[in-house]
């Protein structure tokens, strides 16, 4: 029999579904709003729902889909199946969602890691075709990662390895929303870049960027890398300190896992070549200089949007 898998990205705001072929052919794909607020109950009844519906539209049996992968939000007892709790989904707590899906479907589920999930996804279909170490980073709101070791994900004794979003950059730095001080996230994620143009902005710094602050009550780092191209200097200042605290993220990986490739995703790679070119300048102005013959690349993504549900789904077909 044909087998197929789906693959649940699960986010704060809206949930992502593709079934795929065993060779990861989408098959096809949807996306519904989370809905969080209606609780695990509901909102794991609209994902069977979902997937029963387009099972059937699409023509592709339920019989023939052999297991499940979610990437979500943690942290989470991801072996176990079990999301402890998560900032964006304050109603589930505990939630044995892995269980719960099984239960309703009668098919296997894995739980994973959303960062992860993306990361094996780009892995397996992207950047990573053909090599065996790659560390992944995701700019949003803010810095997920994950590491690929010799073909496997680096998931810790505890589930909850590869965090390096929240590796310490400065050891006196801003408040982190983990309650760290100095982590790269508090710094050059997509939403502190523009958080920390508005906050010298608002202190009095000249810049074409408070135009935009006092027309839209808010600047995004999209704002502030199409301002960047207009030659504004705060801009630059701005994404030059993300691009460097990038940049160390890149040097630490390469140290403690020797990539072959460092691939970045997410919004803020939209920025293209100004954000990629300075991370790659700032990572050789920051590495050791006694082994000059390190090759690792840096890289962007391949895979868009998509590579949450893709790792999803080829995490299911290992089960």
């Amino acid at each position: 029999m044909t087998e197929n898998f789906i693959g649940i990205d699960f986010g704060g705001t809206n949930i992502k579904i593709g079934c795929f072929s065993a060779d990861l052919k989408l098959l096809w794909k949807t996306s519904i709003p989370t809905d969080a607020h209606m609780g695990p109950a509901v909102v794991i009844d609209r994902m069977v729902d979902t997937i029963k519906s387009m099972a059937t539209n699409s023509k592709v049996p339920l019989a023939t889909i052999k297991a499940i992968g979610i990437g979500s939000p943690g942290p989470a007892y991801y072996s176990q199946g079990i999301l402890i709790r998560c900032a964006n989904l304050p109603k589930f707590t505990d939630v044995p969602i892995s269980k719960m899906l099984k239960k309703k479907l009668g098919k296997p589920v894995v739980l994973e890691n959303d960062a992860n999930a993306a990361c094996y996804g780009e892995f397996v279909a992207g950047q990573g075709k053909n090599i065996k170490n790659m560390v992944f980073f995701t700019l949003g709101t803010g810095i997920g990662s994950g590491i690929i070791s010799d073909g496997k994900l680096l998931r810790g004794s505890g589930d909850n390895a590869a965090e390096l979003g929240h590796t310490i950059v400065n050891v006196n730095g801003r408040l982190c929303g983990c309650g760290q001080r100095g982590c790269a996230e508090a710094y050059a994620s997509a939403s502190n870049t523009a958080r920390r143009a508005t906050e010298v902005i608002e202190a009095g710094a000249k810049s074409s960027l408070k135009a935009i602050l006092e027309k839209n009550g808010q600047i995004t780092s999209k704002d502030v890398y199409e301002h960047l191209a207009k030659g504004d200097q705060l801009a630059k200042k701005i994404t030059d300190e993300t691009a460097e605290v990038l940049a160390v993220l890149c040097v630490n990986a390469l140290h403690g896992t020797e990539p072959e490739k460092i691939v970045f995703a997410g919004g803020m790679i939209a920025a293209g070549k100004p954000l990629l070119n300075r991370i790659t300048y700032y990572f050789k102005q920051h590495i050791w200089k006694i082994k000059q013959e390190d090759s690792v690349e840096i890289c962007f993504a391949t895979l868009g949007e998509d590579a949450g549900i893709i790792g999803a789904a080829a995490l299911a077909r290992e089960l």
